[in-house]
């Protein structure tokens, strides 16, 4: 059974950075295109970065272009997110999943909170 973890959501200031990662288990994910979505309250799962399993390709959502990197280590089947000058509006809980996304892949999530 396919299991993704994200970890390293914490509380923040605006400005400040943080690194999330996504561990895969299971299986390895090195054949997937991997992203991370996030869910701000009172809102529906957005997009936020993708990449691509062969060549490493990236794609951002317009939001985080700029700010965000994502990367990824298949020998340690991990998937980061590096979110640099984080905003307010970043605030949400933040999931890796395929990308496309599988139903069967969702994980809990890792927080994170940009206060002003």
């Amino acid at each position: 059974q396919v299991q993704l973890v994200e970890s390293g959501g914490k509380s923040v200031q605006a400005g400040g950075s943080l690194r999330l990662s996504c561990a895969a288990s299971g299986r390895t994910f090195n054949n997937w295109n991997m992203g991370w979505f996030r869910q701000a309250p009172g809102k529906e799962r957005d997009f936020v970065a993708a990449i691509t399993w062969k060549f490493g390709t990236t794609d951002y959502a317009s939001s985080v272009k700029g700010r965000f990197i994502i990367s990824r280590d298949n020998a340690k089947n991990t998937v980061y997110l590096q979110m640099n000058s984080l905003k307010p509006e970043d605030t949400a809980v933040y999931y890796c999943n395929t990308n496309p996304p599988s139903e069967d892949y969702w994980g809990r999530g890792t927080p994170v909170t940009v206060s002003s």
